[in-house]
């Protein structure tokens, strides 16, 4: 799988990138329909400052109104994935009359309720918030140089909301704790141990292994594909009932798709489909 994803890779390396957004804290480009949004204050451990919180809403949403980007892949410069928000941009916040938790609250609640498939590529330190961060991605995948912490008991605080109310739900709630209330680092074995990541691989191959995974979304049905992620997080919080009206509507959505149809006609006819995400 991995050579055929290098020659897939070759194969579109060579034609002309999208051009970047003008960004000062971060980068982000659409790379052949993967929006790749990458932190960039590696001396700052890519903690998050004001300016730059609001640099990566912009890009979220420009990768969410974006019909040619069909996943967003949230990652970091240097040996740091995300250290959490910034302490300066905490204090600047409050000397300014700003209300940073908000500011941070609409970030995570906008990466949740990104209708894109979203993957973590953990390159190194994901702490704090950054943890929280790295949970909000719908799939991880770390090098094995990535590090994982809570923090927040350390600092006499408590886990943000995001954290708390997903963590549980990826760990289960016993492992979930235990991170949380330790406030201790654990390497990516460990993460893929207790199921926080998905793959651990050598740090030069993370974005190969992203490709890999980004692959079947970007030329698969997107329609369908945004609506398996929405249905999914529906299903995990409602009954049984709710959750086949939920299932019923999506496919009334699907079916007036012309993926929908491309599909069985492309198993009939024995060739790979052609799916143009409407």
């Amino acid at each position: 799988m991995l050579s055929y994803v290098r020659k897939f890779q070759d194969k579109i390396l060579k034609q002309p990138e999208d051009a970047n957004m003008p960004f000062e804290h971060i980068e982000y480009t659409n790379d052949r329909g993967m929006g790749l949004l990458t932190l960039n204050r590696p001396d700052a451990m890519n903690s998050i400052s004001l300016e730059m919180g609001h640099e990566i809403l912009q890009a979220m949403e420009e990768a969410r109104n974006d019909d040619a980007v069909k996943l967003l892949v949230l990652t970091g410069t240097g040996r740091a994935f995300c250290g959490g928000a910034n302490p300066r941009a905490l204090h600047a916040a409050r000397s300014q009359g700003k209300d940073f938790t908000a500011r941070w609250g609409r970030l995570h609640r906008t990466l949740r309720e990104m209708p894109k498939p979203v993957i973590g590529a953990i390159n190194g330190a994901a702490v704090g918030g950054g943890l929280e961060l790295a949970t909000l991605c719908d799939i991880r995948v770390a090098s094995e140089k990535a590090r994982f912490g809570g923090g927040f008991i350390r600092m006499g605080s408590a886990p943000a909301a995001g954290l708390a109310y997903y963590l549980p739900r990826i760990l289960g709630m016993a492992n979930a704790l235990e991170v949380m209330w330790s406030g201790r680092l654990f390497n990516a074995e460990e993460a893929l141990r207790i199921g926080f990541v998905s793959y651990v691989v050598p740090h030069d191959e993370l974005m190969l292994k992203v490709w890999e995974l980004a692959m079947p979304v970007i030329k698969g049905p997107s329609v369908a594909i945004g609506i398996t992620k929405t249905l999914a997080y529906k299903c995990m919080e409602v009954d049984t009932e709710t959750a086949w009206k939920e299932h019923k509507k999506a496919m009334g959505i699907i079916a007036g798709t012309e993926d929908a149809k491309e599909g069985p006609r492309a198993w009939v006819e024995k060739r790979e489909p052609l799916f143009k995400g409407r």
